[in-house]
């Protein structure tokens, strides 16, 4: 399975980059952090995919939010990640990076569908 959009293939991304940079995360995280960082950033994808598939174009505005609110949590949840020292500073860039690219083309989408 594959969307077509470009800010889709870019959350999508974002995800197997976060999946590679937790599994270093201590295992004392497993159930928090790691998982937390997990699951928002794949609600990304998701939220946009979703939104896609739906009839009207209300719905797939209202999912692309949903999937702006999960980036910025994940992009959060990445800053902790860097401050607790799981990742380094060159990970969190590179990932904030990718996060503040997939934002824009966020804003943009939903605005080019109001």
């Amino acid at each position: 399975m594959e969307c077509k959009l470009q800010v889709w293939k870019l959350a999508h991304q974002l995800t197997l980059d976060v999946y590679e940079v937790s599994k270093n995360f201590p295992s004392s995280e497993k159930f928090g952090l790691t998982n937390q960082v997990r699951r928002s950033s794949s609600s990304v994808p998701t939220n946009i995919i979703e939104g896609q598939g739906r009839q009207y174009k209300k719905e797939f505005i209202q999912f692309l939010y949903i999937a702006k609110g999960s980036l910025e949590e994940a992009n959060y949840q990445l800053f902790l990640a860097k401050d607790l020292e799981y990742i380094s500073n060159e990970q969190y860039i590179k990932l904030f990076d990718l996060c503040t690219r997939i934002k824009m083309m966020l804003y943009k989408l939903i605005s080019s569908l109001k």
